[in-house]
């Protein structure tokens, strides 16, 4: 049986730090003995950040090893872990600690900073969450796509307020279903008109809110036009070659890999996109029940994506048709698929950023 490396083993310094908006709390722990070396704060400027560096390697020996544990590396921390990262210096997300793990410690940024480093220590490194990379195309897809589900959350918002107001009032519109875009369309172009007072409010919120949605559609088109050029100059870019996967999907699928090492493997990128059965069996019962963690949004796309393939791809709905003769049902097929798609952007991924071998 292969011996588990823990972090304490495996590296000679851990720096635990507590992040804010104005100052991050910074503790260096020596792991062979768990000795707190030193701790302290420095401001999040970049003047800051370098003094933080250079405070750190004279207190480790410049020793790149030294393993930073940086709570929210994707937010108050993201510039750190980024900074950290360009100084060669290994990187991971702190560690989800609960009431049970803080409680008879304490509630300080210094004691934070010191808890962050203590509780990682023990941990497998092939446990510890490595952050993003936040380089060029990378964060630019990432913004996009953040931009873009907010968008489109925007949107539905939207639409459902005049759905509703136009049901709720008579504007001379049918709205016995849904507006179309046609009828959208029409309702920006009204202009106000002599009636009765709540009317006329209801029609100037109604033009309102078409004129809204038609300026998201523009904003939404412009933005998957520029994730399209972003994701064709990535490692993403094969993925669009494959049967169901857009430019959203793919985009999403980019953001939430990442880089090539991220990942450790096949079953933890499918456990980060949430469609790994979980073991939950006792006795004589096996059983498994869903993954309802992970990341949505990358769930959401494998989910699109299996969608679209069952739809329309011939392969697949024979694939569907031989499991549904075995008793599956459509939804258990459904979870199937995804994790074999996990398993295929994993693969496709990383075989287009793996260094290639030049003679």
């Amino acid at each position: 049986m292969t011996a588990i490396s823990i972090v304490a083993h495996s590296h000679p310094f851990v720096v635990g730090v507590d992040t804010h908006a104005r100052n991050h709390v910074y503790a260096i722990l020596a792991p062979a003995t768990g000795t707190l070396l030193e701790t302290r704060e420095f401001p999040t400027s970049a003047a800051g950040i370098n003094r933080a560096i250079a405070w750190v390697a004279r207190r480790t020996e410049a020793d790149v090893d030294t393993l930073w544990v940086i709570e929210g590396a994707a937010s108050y921390g993201a510039v750190l872990a980024g900074t950290v990262a360009t100084h060669g210096y290994p990187v991971a997300e702190a560690p989800r600690m609960d009431a049970k793990t803080r409680r008879g410690v304490g509630k300080s940024d210094v004691l934070d900073a010191h808890q962050i480093a203590v509780t990682t220590l023990g941990l497998p490194v092939h446990q510890l969450r490595r952050p993003r990379l936040n380089d060029g195309v990378r964060q630019s897809v990432r913004i996009l796509v953040t931009a873009r589900e907010s968008m489109s959350a925007d949107r539905t918002r939207s639409v459902n307020a005049l759905n509703a107001l136009v049901r709720a009032n008579e504007l001379g519109v049918d709205a016995r279903k849904k507006l179309t875009s046609a009828q959208m369309s029409e309702v920006s172009r009204w202009r106000s008109r002599e009636e009765e007072l709540s009317l006329s409010v209801a029609r100037s919120e109604a033009v309102r809110l078409a004129k809204h949605v038609l300026d998201l559609d523009e904003q939404l088109t412009a933005n998957e036009t520029q994730l399209d050029e972003l994701i064709k100059a990535s490692e993403a870019a094969p993925l669009l070659q494959e049967k169901g996967f857009g430019v959203i999907s793919t985009a999403k699928c980019l953001t939430a890999w990442s880089h090539h090492g991220r990942v450790r493997d096949e079953a933890a990128f499918a456990s980060l996109a949430g469609v790994n059965p979980i073991p939950a069996s006792s006795g004589n019962t096996i059983r498994y029940r869903l993954n309802r963690g992970g990341d949505r949004s990358l769930n959401s796309a494998l989910h699109m994506v299996a969608i679209t393939r069952m739809t329309h791809d011939a392969e697949t709905r024979a694939y569907v048709e031989k499991r549904r003769t075995e008793g599956k049902t459509d939804r258990e097929i459904r979870r199937c698929l995804k994790r074999y798609l996990s398993r295929r952007v994993y693969r496709e991924l990383n075989a287009s950023a793996a260094p290639k071998n030049t003679v």
